[in-house]
């Protein structure tokens, strides 16, 4: 575990998604920093989850960077949606949407965990010529670019086909709940299982109880509503079409999401990213393996920063 990092001020940014929808978005550091780093929270969560990565970031660059998180749609202090509108195109969509209102200019640096990795593939599917405007780096944490090809939940096979398919009659129950939360009471059963699905061999408390906080937040419709275009997503293609563009992919050996053929596949289509395999890990790197997530990214904005450091010096 990293030793504690001071947290930076944070300020709201008056922000909405489309048809009047409340986004709750953060930002720290200056507004006229030469690169912004926006990082996407993954299904169920909320941006709380990027603390550590923030922290670090504005530890190592100082005013040099400004960093964004933003609750999605449905998820946080975010406003809720209606149904149809519980999509990764959507959320694509949403993504272009922040960063015309709370970084209009400038280039950024877009690091996503799990639905945000999918969302920022979404965006680049499209949005391609913004992406290619703006974009100059890219950190996918336990993510993929196939949807729920590879997730078997560390299952043997004919049980995780069981198990999905009770996952997707649930999320159906759940997309028609609205925008109601799930109960406190239903969150203290089911933390044993969310310690056992989202974490890997070890982890703190701590952790697990912001990860099951998080989850509490988000809206029921976005839980089910979103389990079709998750599992449905290919974009690999995409992918393959972005160039030289400075990336970076971590996955734990014991994600049980999104396992380690998710992001090899990432790195297969995208030949600039660099592939770490954190052992003994399950799907919340930001929380159970902080520091190498913040070398990754870390390392992605000092090469995104490298232009702009060139032409001060």
């Amino acid at each position: 575990m990293s030793s504690p990092v001071a947290e930076p001020v944070v300020t709201v940014v008056p922000a909405e998604f489309s048809a009047g929808v409340p986004a709750h978005v953060e930002s720290t550091g200056p507004p006229d920093a030469p690169l912004t780093v926006v990082l996407l929270h993954g299904w169920t969560l909320d941006g709380r989850i990027w603390r550590r990565q923030r922290a670090a970031l504005h530890e190592a660059y100082g005013d040099r960077i400004r960093v964004v998180t933003y609750d999605a749609r449905g998820h946080g202090r975010s406003g809720s949606a209606p149904l149809p509108s519980a999509t990764l195109a959507q959320f694509g969509d949403d993504l272009a949407r922040v960063l015309e209102q709370a970084v209009p200019s400038g280039p950024v640096v877009l690091a996503g965990h799990s639905m945000g990795g999918m969302t920022i593939m979404e965006y680049a599917h499209r949005h391609p010529g913004a992406f290619a405007d703006r974009v100059a780096g890219l950190l996918f944490v336990s993510t993929t670019a196939e949807g729920h090809t590879h997730t078997e939940y560390g299952l043997p096979a004919p049980l995780a086909r069981l198990v999905r398919i009770a996952e997707t009659a649930g999320a159906g129950v759940l997309a028609r709940c609205g925008s109601c939360r799930p109960p406190s009471l239903l969150m203290r059963v089911l933390r044993p299982s969310l310690r056992w699905l989202l974490f890997g061999t070890e982890c703190a408390s701590d952790d697990v109880r912001l990860a099951g906080s998080a989850v509490s937040r988000a809206r029921m419709c976005a839980i089910g509503g979103l389990r079709p275009s998750i599992g449905a997503q290919h974009r690999l293609d995409t992918l393959a079409t972005l160039g030289d563009v400075p990336a970076a992919a971590l996955v734990g050996d014991r994600d049980r999401l999104t396992p380690p053929a998710c992001a090899e596949s990432i790195a297969d289509a995208l030949p600039t990213t660099e592939l770490t395999v954190c052992p003994g890990a399950g799907h919340m790197l930001m929380l159970e393996r902080p520091d190498e997530v913040n070398t990754a990214l870390r390392a992605v904005t000092a090469r995104a920063l490298e232009p702009h450091l060139a032409l001060t010096a």
